[in-house]
């Protein structure tokens, strides 16, 4: 685990083509810090879709004790059962071939933090940033329901943000 860590350590320092390749001096943003930014966003979506989940749950449940299940429902959905080691290599064929839920949701979140980086970039005074936005309202991430939702109420947020930042 070490030897990873530390070869993992690089990505703080490398910087990420596409910018650099778009005219954006070196260092506007690490490998690491999109994977950073990509954990958030997962983390987000994943929370706020457990929680319009649970939200429709809990409407349904009756008794003095619907806190209750409710917080140990969430937990519980948040927690899992993590007793076996991850397969890294299996996770990430499950990335690449969007298989699961969990991978078309970080796939999203992978877009998510492209834009608000890309967002970032507009506020700051960069053009020619237009090819990221292009296509993302159509873009289908394969998401169903509250999934769904959000995935499309966060992309009118950054649009919206966009428009008012462009004048």
């Amino acid at each position: 685990m070490f030897s990873l860590l530390i070869e993992l350590q690089r990505l703080k320092n490398l910087d990420r083509t596409g910018w650099t390749l778009r005219g954006h001096a070196p260092g506007a943003e690490s490998v690491a810090a999109h994977s950073y930014g990509v954990v958030v966003a997962a983390m987000l979506l994943g929370d706020e879709v457990r929680a319009r989940g649970l939200k429709v749950d809990m409407e349904r449940l009756l008794g003095a004790d619907v806190r209750r299940r409710a917080e140990r429902a969430a937990f519980d959905d948040m927690v899992g059962e993590r007793g076996e080691k991850f397969d890294y290599s299996e996770l990430h064929a499950d990335y690449e071939e969007r298989a699961s839920l969990e991978a078309r949701l970080v796939k999203a979140a992978d877009i998510v933090d492209l834009l608000v980086q890309a967002l970032a970039f507009e506020r700051a005074g960069a053009r020619g940033l237009d090819e990221f936005w292009d296509g993302v309202a159509e873009r289908d991430f394969k998401l169903e329901g509250a999934a769904q939702e959000v995935l499309h109420e966060v992309f009118a947020e950054l649009r919206s943000a966009r428009m008012k930042a462009e004048g």
